[in-house]
């Protein structure tokens, strides 16, 4: 396999392992296993270490103690916030609703893009934000989930703000992933997050009471910390390394698409008319944001 058809075969991996991961990680706290904010600990605690150890056969890069400031606050919203919310946001509401929700990441990029970066904002793209908002709005509003409890407004808005974090973490980390290798910003980046994530895990994880676990439970929960997290971390550097932004952008649309059939499938969530309306939306609406502008001649 070349270099190109190997980048796409892990961009490829990256969306189907965090389209599982919605059904797999919600199925782990709905059955009180494990709460949200624990089960981030336990996520961090176990991708840190895999990232550490792998680190000590590779090259050695030594940070520039000005970019540990960095590093805090882009492991602050890249990590911490980012993984909190959107567990948070996972235990009460669908994999449909949080996958279609996590698209729009591209769209809040590039007003952020617009506001921090001065970045230039064609029409087009202007349209492409205020349908994904729009469709966002819709699935969050009128939008409902299959388990009865679940409370899809404010788990929604859970999401979305978890989406804004995570634009937030890219637009903060250019400089970094342009200055170190992508093992040495990535064990940095979750040393960082999991001392933060401490105070906040802590008392959950500690009250896990780890005999309950059965197979299946068990095999999930390495499957959220090696699969969703150890690999899709490992494999989007490899990814854009030698792909360009827009490719990357188009196969973000896989996420809702794997994420919505295997819920479906495993009998967690339901697809009605809303959510059809509501992702299609969305869809167009991130299609017209990644859109290049054509080169005047």
């Amino acid at each position: 396999m070349n270099s190109r058809g190997f980048a796409i075969f892990a961009l490829f991996m990256v969306q189907l392992l965090y389209g599982l991961n919605y059904t797999i990680a919600k199925n782990v706290m709905n059955e009180n296993f494990i709460k949200p904010f624990g089960f981030v600990l336990l996520r961090v605690i176990g991708a840190t270490a895999l990232f550490w150890i792998i680190s000590i056969f590779l090259p050695k890069q030594k940070i520039d103690k000005k970019d540990y400031l960095t590093f805090f606050v882009a492991a602050l919203f890249g990590v911490v916030i980012n993984m909190l919310l959107f567990f948070k946001g996972l235990e009460y509401t669908s994999p449909i609703h949080s996958s279609s929700i996590i698209i729009t990441v591209p769209i809040i990029i590039l007003i952020l893009s617009a506001i921090i970066l001065k970045e230039k904002v064609t029409k087009l793209k202007i349209v492409g934000v205020a349908l994904g908002l729009v469709g966002a709005l819709i699935l969050t509003i009128y939008g409902k989930s299959a388990r009865p409890g679940d409370n899809v407004l404010l788990s929604n808005l859970f999401i979305f703000l978890n989406a804004i974090s995570y634009s937030v973490y890219v637009i903060l980390i250019k400089k970094l992933t342009a200055k170190y290798h992508p093992f040495t910003f990535i064990k940095w980046l979750f040393l960082f997050g999991l001392i933060i994530l401490i105070p906040f895990g802590y008392d959950e994880l500690k009250a896990v009471e780890w005999q309950t676990f059965t197979p299946y439970i068990s095999f999930s929960v390495l499957f959220v910390i090696i699969g969703a997290t150890f690999c899709t971390y490992l494999f989007n550097p490899l990814a854009l390394n030698k792909l360009k932004a827009s490719t990357v952008g188009i196969f973000i649309y896989l996420q809702p698409v794997i994420a919505g059939l295997f819920a479906l499938s495993m009998g967690v969530d339901f697809i009605d008319s809303i959510k059809i309306v509501a992702m299609l939306i969305i869809f167009l609406g991130v299609y017209l944001v990644t859109i290049k502008p054509k080169k005047a001649n």
